[in-house]
């Protein structure tokens, strides 16, 4: 390959090739693009790449590559494009960006590389042209220029998530006209979030997560009319939920959790949230009911407002989230082309990251996300029962309405939840017995009914086979497999609680109503005589005195007879004599 002088163009990206990138590549003095990207490459970056002083696209990402950076890379002044994400570079960055006077694509990402994000005189890390800046999972340290937006204003993506950037968020972001995606998300940054957002109608992300931010969330958000995604959770957020976020129509993703927002959750009108998929406003200190207009988010998906004061009873209307069904429509992603080179898609659910309670465990949902549909109302103060429209959402994965106190039944409609996996409402105050029809929800593999009032058998068909004792712990009066307790009552012996099997519990029944029936049948026909009598002074009259004559009768009858009897033995005995 290096006696192909005139090559002009090198793509030998996403196969499977393996060993070195070869070192005798300076004679392709003519080579513009080389890409080798999405293959099993190992070694260094040869140094020899620099003398390539041509190249305006150097793609080497997702490979096996290890080492340094090397610094013959700054020769290359005619870069565009730099990509040398996802391989396992490391050491510090020593580029001598201030070379790089066309570079508007750069992509570090996922490397173990350090240093810090510095505007020095002799080295500046950041230059004018960048439309696409990725840093992000490195070891980048130190805080964000102050005026990062006026020398980059040419700026669409700046993603410098899970590093370790400190210090506060530059004012000057706000000023950025082609700012499309925001994420410094998993850093160090502190401080309040500035309140100077104005609608430049191309942002569409904006992801603060997992920070030490404080004060309130900017009430200047609202302005931002193109946002799609809006992460903040994870920080020390505090002050009410704002008004100003109803007028984000655009948005899809809503997560404000692990914060200390205060007041009630807003009311709003049909169409202000029209597009919202994910509403996550988990681990705050919001209180109030929740408000009915809920069910009006027609396109929700997840739904988690777990772990906060909220108290009063579950919507009825709770049936009417239409997301959360079979018929809810599928998502897509989209994608741009700007530069003449193509940018990740700018609201692709596949870079979307959600952590979500489900099972018993924190999973985190990144690739499958669009594809997950569950609710969360744990750990709040709600009342009230189980409303029965809940079972018409037949496309939800899970639903946890633990730790709260809900009373009555399981919606007996709950075997329609043909989705269901996972079913949690332990720590309540529901009663009744286990639907029949939840043997019909044969992905079930989650169950928590723990720590309530349900008692009779519990089902034994299909996937309740599986499940251990732990499901049903704390409800005395269930029996059944997997329970040591049998079906049938208990009895008090000798101060104890003694358990009898079945057939003994049906053949007590049986004698105790046998002589119910006699009891009852006694005093109705004794009381019907006595009472009678009671309060029919004339009819006692006449009744006593025919037990009277009734016994005169008797006593005459019974001295002839036996005056009869006498006589007739003492005939016989002087026959025999």
């Amino acid at each position: 390959m290096g006696q192909l002088v005139n090559l002009q163009v090198v793509d030998l990206s996403n196969n499977s090739f393996n060993g070195t990138i070869t070192q005798n590549l300076e004679q392709l003095v003519n080579l513009k693009i080389f890409d080798v990207s999405n293959n099993y490459l190992t070694g260094s970056i040869p140094s020899s790449l620099g003398q390539l002083i041509n190249l305006t696209n150097l793609r080497l990402s997702n490979n096996y590559l290890k080492g340094i950076i090397p610094t013959s890379l700054n020769q290359l002044v005619n870069l565009i494009v730099l990509d040398l994400s996802r391989n396992k570079l490391d050491g510090r960055i020593c580029i001598d960006f201030q070379k790089f006077v066309n570079l508007s694509y750069l992509d570090l990402s996922s490397n173990n590389l350090y240093g810090t994000i510095t505007v020095e005189e002799s080295h500046p890390f950041i230059i004018s042209e960048m439309e696409y800046l990725n840093l992000s999972h490195n070891q980048i340290s130190g805080s964000l220029p102050e005026h990062i937006g006026h020398i980059m204003p040419n700026l669409g993506f700046l993603i410098l998530g899970n590093n370790l950037i400190n210090g506060s968020i530059p004012k000057s972001l706000c000023q950025v006209d082609d700012l499309s995606i925001l994420d410094l998300s998993k850093n160090r940054l502190s401080g309040k979030i500035p309140n100077c957002w104005k609608d430049n109608k191309a942002l569409e992300e904006i992801n603060l997560s997992s920070n030490k931010l404080s004060g309130a969330v900017p009430s200047s958000f609202g302005n931002l009319s193109s946002l799609s995604w809006l992460h903040l959770n994870n920080n020390s957020l505090h002050g009410e939920f704002l008004a100003s976020m109803r007028n984000l129509s655009q948005l899809l993703i809503m997560d404000l959790g692990e914060n200390q927002l205060s007041g009630t959750i807003l009311l709003w009108s049909a169409n202000t949230f029209s597009s919202l998929q994910i509403l996550r406003l988990r681990q705050n200190r919001l209180s109030g009911s929740i408000p009915s207009q809920i069910c009006e988010l027609s396109s929700i998906k997840i739904l988690d407002l777990s772990r906060n004061n909220l108290n009063g009873s579950i919507p009825r209307c709770i049936g009417n989230l239409r997301g959360m069904t079979l018929e809810a429509p599928a998502l897509s992603p989209t994608s741009s082309i700007a530069g003449g080179f193509a940018f990740p898609p700018k609201s692709d659910w596949q870079t979307e990251d959600v952590i979500e309670v489900t099972k018993g465990r924190e999973l985190d949902y990144i690739k499958i996300l669009k594809l997950v549909v569950m609710m969360d109302l744990s750990e709040n103060n709600l009342v009230g029962s189980i409303p029965e429209g809940i079972t018409l959402l037949n496309g939800l994965h899970s639903l946890n309405l633990s730790n709260n106190h809900l009373i009555g039944k399981i919606p007996n409609m709950i075997g329609d939840m043909t989705s269901l996996e996972s079913f949690d409402v332990s720590c309540n105050q529901l009663s009744g017995t286990i639907p029949s029809s939840m043997s019909a929800l044969t992905s079930l593999s989650h169950l928590n009914l723990s720590y309530n009032n349900f008692f009779g058998p519990i089902p034994t068909d299909n996937q309740f086979l599986t499940y251990d004792s732990s499901s049903y712990a704390g409800n005395p009066y269930l029996c059944g497999s997997p329970l040591p307790n049998k079906c049938g009552y208990s009895h008090q012996v000798n101060g104890t609680s003694e358990f009898e099997d079945e057939d003994n519990s049906l053949d007590k029944l049986e004698k105790w109503l046998f002589y119910l029936v006699i009891a009852i049948g006694f005093a109705t026909g004794f009381w019907g005589v006595i009472g009678t009598l009671w309060f029919k002074k004339n009819w006692r009259h006449v009744y006593f005195r025919w037990v009277e004559d009734l016994a005169d009768t008797i006593y005459v009858t019974t001295a002839i007879k036996m005056a009869k009897l006498k006589k007739w033995m003492m005939m016989r005995n002087r026959v025999v004599v």
